[in-house]
């Protein structure tokens, strides 16, 4: 198993790029939570700190697939670099506001301010596949790599983030994700052997890679992904503290994100043939049916039993979440042209955003209306939705992908 990942970091500047990607990821899994745990010490506020939070998610929907698109035309370095100050700039504004009890007006500012940070994740992935889109195998490894480092990030982020902000002083959650961020991101940029080249040609006709065929079908899905992963985290810790165990809730969360890692380290180790689309829409259903489980735990085991059985509910339900990932970003791939494919990954990291977002507001109304254990409804409905959407676009992600293999349509195109 080792060697199929020791293969990918032969090529020079591998490990150097990914390792410093991710220092620069983890501020993704630590901001959103370090918001809301220091405006919910400093104002005292739930409701606030939720807001502020979501304007900043929503932010980074709009903002960030515009500053990946640079980033296709300019190049990494000299895009991600001033998106990182501007996003650090008003990371500080927010952190004095919250401090020196500003207007709350002044907080929505300042965090939709930040929603500039540039997507680390993504222009990992780019180089990847500028590295490997003529060999498949070692590619889909890569991918298989990064989800793993993915979920690492929402290991160890969330837990870094609560704890400072709980232990030390307020802000220091959202001070190391602003310090994680310069640091992971000089580094990243300082490897220019393996940044991509940039093609500023294919950008004059301004044509967003949204308009890739196929790609707004993943899209869907991507925020019906991240439906499931908001509403799991709030139906999580709402049914936890209904136990009588509310800090078990973070381990129980960690078991869900185990699952998804060690089904990455696996399936980075298989030779898959077959039909890109086919495997996807089979990622989407499973993990659809999958959500039935801890529905089911949640409604029949109570106390410590209950919190056992939903964690190894979710467990069994994070297995299909990596693969079917790491399967969409090898579609990405295939279906957005090379100029375009750190927007065209950044489009899906916003649709999980987006997910996310929706997903733990409706969650958390369940919450107030029914309980944490039908809460866990909120999830199996995103992911029947997810399936649904995956079901009905099936036809035309075949077709961008047959499309993309067509002589005519290779300029432009990684091949395979």
């Amino acid at each position: 198993m080792l060697s199929s990942y020791r293969q990918i970091f032969v090529a020079p500047g591998t490990l150097a790029f990914s390792s410093a990607g991710l220092i620069a990821r983890l501020p993704i899994s630590m901001t959103g939570i370090g918001i809301i745990t220091m405006l919910s010490q400093l104002r005292g506020s739930y409701g606030i700190a939720g807001v502020v939070s979501g304007t900043m998610a929503l932010s980074a929907a709009v903002l960030g697939p515009q500053v990946s698109r640079l980033v296709d035309r300019y190049g990494q370095r000299r895009v991600s670099l001033p998106a990182t100050g501007l996003a650090v700039v008003a990371a500080v504004v927010l952190l004095l506001c919250a401090r020196m009890a500003a207007p709350d007006w002044t907080l929505f500012v300042a965090a939709a301010g930040m929603g500039v940070m540039p997507s680390t994740g993504s222009m990992v992935r780019a180089r990847w596949a500028h590295l490997y889109s003529g060999e498949p195998p070692k590619l889909h490894t890569a991918y298989s790599f990064e989800a793993v480092m993915d979920e690492i990030c929402f290991i160890v982020g969330p837990i870094l983030s609560i704890g400072l902000a709980t232990s030390v002083f307020p802000e220091a959650g959202v001070v190391l994700a602003g310090l994680f961020l310069v640091v992971g991101v000089v580094l990243f940029t300082a490897q220019r052997g393996t940044e991509p080249l940039v093609h500023p040609a294919a950008h004059r006709a301004g044509r967003s890679a949204i308009r890739s065929a196929g790609l707004e079908v993943l899209v869907l899905t991507f925020v019906a992904t991240g439906a499931i992963f908001g509403s799991v985290e709030v139906a999580t810790y709402a049914f936890a503290q209904e136990q009588g165990h509310k800090a078990a809730s973070g381990l129980v969360l960690a078991v869900y994100a185990l699952g998804s890692g060690l089904a990455g380290v696996v399936f980075g180790t298989l030779k898959l043939n077959g039909s890109l689309a086919g495997r996807f829409l089979g990622g989407i259903a499973v993990m659809a049916a999958s959500m039935a489980v801890p529905v089911l735990a949640a409604a029949w085991l109570h106390g410590t039993a209950g919190l056992i059985g939903v964690g190894a509910a979710l467990f069994l339900a994070g297995i299909s979440i990596s693969p079917t990932l790491i399967t969409a970003m090898a579609l990405v791939e295939r279906l957005v042209p090379a100029a375009q494919l750190t927007e065209g990954m950044t489009w899906t990291t916003t649709g999980l955003a987006l997910g996310v977002a929706l997903g733990s507001s409706v969650a958390g109304w369940v919450v107030d209306a029914a309980g944490g254990a039908a809460a866990y409804l909120v999830p199996f409905g995103a992911g029947l939705f997810g399936a649904l959407t995956a079901l009905a676009g099936l036809r035309r992600l075949r077709s961008g992908l047959a499309l993309a293999t067509e002589p005519a349509a290779t300029e432009g195109v990684l091949q395979h």
